[in-house]
């Protein structure tokens, strides 16, 4: 794909006045994802409530506390299976994370049920209600936003995720040395999330200068069935790490 610049938001775009995290969007729960829900929901699932979330309380396990952990957040995971791939290969790592589609949290309970999973925490929730109300300053050690809707239509660009006020939010909440990791498959998007990451102060690239400024994968980032099937149709995907100085 080529950028255009009739799609490109500038970093300054003003998100509307009620900023979510999402749009709801229909789709069907199969029985094996609502029962996904009745036996996995009540372990994995937490509830929302705006209150600094307990870390050692939301990843308890057997009735004990968690030991401390990095907590990465991870905002958008579809249908689960990038998130469920990670936390199996980051075992000591926390995951929270945030997704109000119904098929979706509930194809990923039935993941973290089948594979024996035991460090992922799901909010249903409205991701931006969860950073302002739940999530301490510099409580994060990493965030992830997979594919996040691109909005294609330059009129829509307004309501794409990745924006300064979020950008702003997020680098607050990662300690010194966290990172944040965002992934897009529209070029567009991808030249708009590099310019919102660059003019976050509190941010820097981890990529250098000859990279274009994006990043290579990241190995525990997998490619998904939708992502090979892009890319053996001959379309790009952009990774932008950067971390908290």
């Amino acid at each position: 794909m080529t950028s255009d610049a009739s799609n490109q938001a500038p970093a300054t775009v003003a998100f509307p006045k009620n900023i979510k995290s999402f749009v709801k969007r229909a789709g069907r729960t199969t029985t094996g994802q609502a029962k996904a829900f009745e036996v996995w929901g009540p372990q994995f699932l937490l509830t929302y409530a705006p209150e600094p979330l307990n870390m050692a309380k939301a990843f308890a396990l057997d009735g004990k506390d968690a030991a401390p952990a990095p907590v990465i957040l991870e905002i958008g995971f579809g249908m689960g299976e990038a998130t469920a791939h990670i936390a199996k290969v980051r075992p000591t790592d926390h995951f929270l994370c945030c997704e109000v589609h119904e098929p979706g949290v509930g194809a990923l309970l039935k993941r973290i049920g089948e594979q024996d999973i035991h460090n992922i925490r799901i909010l249903q929730h409205d991701a931006v209600e969860v950073i302002d109300n739940m999530l301490p300053l510099a409580s994060l050690d990493g965030v992830h936003i997979f594919f996040p809707d691109p909005w294609h239509k330059s009129r829509h660009n307004k309501r794409r995720l990745i924006q300064t006020p979020l950008i702003a939010k997020l680098a607050a909440r990662l300690k010194p040395g966290a990172y944040i990791h965002c992934a897009t498959d529209w070029e567009p998007y991808a030249v708009q999330i590099l310019e919102v990451l660059r003019a976050e102060p509190l941010l820097q690239n981890t990529a250098s200068n000859d990279q274009g400024g994006y990043a290579i994968k990241p190995d525990y980032r997998p490619l998904t069935k939708f992502e090979n099937r892009g890319l053996k149709l001959g379309h790009g995907v952009w990774d932008v790490v950067f971390k908290r100085i």
